[in-house]
């Protein structure tokens, strides 16, 4: 074999890994739910709940917060406060928060005014140093356009303290009223990402990815975490950070939060750059060093975690697949080594079956089977995105332009 087929062949391999990696996520997902046991309900009752406090950062979240705030109202009580971290704002963010607190004694708001510092972990920093004052057992920290289903703090919270690891709830994001097979088709994407492939994961035992809201800590784990960073996407980093340190992420399915994307095509865009861009960066800055380490240390929760994180969007996966099928057909026609072709056969196969598995046993409420066999003009569409991604990658937070504002 040449080198020249060599180089396509392990091009073809780094392809076929998270292809192969999403499938068998899927395919975990698929099985059958171990019976629960019991045991954990018995071992904390109701009154014996962990003293929590709900950490929210919020930014020019005027709109949308005072909604927030009336449903999580019944899961506040006196061991469940909830702290808003209102920073840089220029609204009435803070007025609305401290409006509600006089009715609601469990609510509390702090002020942060930092311009040169921007970005939600600066924000949750600010709340934690606040809260050494009176420390919790655990800290939830919740965003506030989001809103949790009932009980959600409270099963958070126990799961976190009697496993003594980070809890991620199950975090889902809806495609507004109305909306067009472009926002269908991302909250498809979205619930393969944040619902099957950690549900997969959660089946056979392996860790997940924290996905920023809805996530548990110790007040252990949260104090000693590094937070004060203007990372784009400070919650994978954050998972990254604590899997390192021997306590990486667990899933808790059965716990719910959801949000709604934005139906305007500015904070569409704005958040799915801050997004892909992040978790691509990431990519390419830890997978490496986590494989090693994985590999070296024995460590299997974060070996698994690294080739989570290898998994790349959806759209970039796809796109990379077929090119690199194409890339190895045209070898092969100049009379180069036919296994790159089959490799890429392989991978391209799994994808295929891993999406549409995963529509099948999750995302037919979502889209139907005639728009998932769209996926591949949404992923065409997305080329620009990942052009900026190597020629002008974002790298500072910027906050996603909410409905209704102007």
């Amino acid at each position: 074999m040449t080198v020249v087929s060599v180089m396509f062949l392990f091009w073809a391999g780094l392809v076929f890994v998270p292809c192969c990696v999403l499938a068998v996520q899927v395919l975990a997902a698929l099985l059958p739910a171990k019976r629960a046991s019991g045991k954990g309900d018995a071992l904390r009752a109701a009154g014996d709940a962990p003293e929590v406090c709900l950490l929210m950062p919020a930014h020019n979240e005027a709109t949308g917060i005072g909604k927030v705030l009336q449903l999580l109202q019944p899961q506040l009580n006196s061991s469940t406060r909830l702290l808003v971290v209102a920073d840089n704002c220029t609204d009435t963010t803070a007025a609305i928060v401290r409006a509600f607190a006089v009715a609601c004694p469990f609510v509390e708001v702090i002020e942060r005014h930092e311009t040169q510092l921007r970005g939600k972990g600066y924000a949750l920093d600010h709340g934690v140093r606040h809260l050494e004052r009176n420390p919790p057992n655990v800290v939830v920290v919740v965003d506030a356009d989001c809103e949790l289903t009932p009980n959600c703090v409270g099963s958070l919270a126990r799961q976190c303290e009697s496993s003594r690891q980070p809890v991620q709830a199950l975090y889902l994001m809806a495609s507004p009223e109305g909306a067009g097979i472009k926002l269908r088709v991302a909250e498809f994407a979205w619930l393969v990402k944040n619902k099957v492939r950690p549900l997969g994961y959660h089946r056979m035992g392996l860790p997940c990815q924290l996905m920023g809201t809805g996530m548990a800590f110790t007040w252990q784990q949260i104090s000693r975490a590094q937070l004060s960073t203007g990372h784009i996407v400070e919650d994978m980093q954050l998972g990254v950070d604590l899997a390192l340190a021997g306590t990486p992420p667990v899933f808790c399915p059965d716990t719910l939060v959801t949000s709604v994307f934005p139906a305007s095509a500015d904070g569409l865009a704005t958040q799915r750059t801050r997004w892909e861009h992040g978790h691509l960066g990431v990519i390419v800055s830890q997978v490496p060093s986590l494989l090693w380490r994985g590999f070296r240390d024995r460590n299997l929760a974060l070996f698994a975690m690294a080739l989570d994180l290898c998994v790349p969007p959806l759209a970039l996966l796809f796109l990379l697949t077929v090119s690199t099928l194409l890339a190895c057909l045209a070898w092969v026609w100049v009379g180069g080594s036919a296994l790159p072709v089959w490799v890429s056969l392989t991978g391209g196969a799994m994808l295929g079956l891993a999406l549409f598995a995963a529509w099948y046993g999750f995302g037919q409420g979502v889209i139907s089977f005639w728009q998932l066999c769209q996926v591949p003009a949404y992923a065409v569409k997305k080329i620009p995105l990942y052009f900026y991604f190597l020629a002008k990658r974002q790298s500072s937070w910027v906050r996603s332009k909410r409905d209704g504002e102007q």
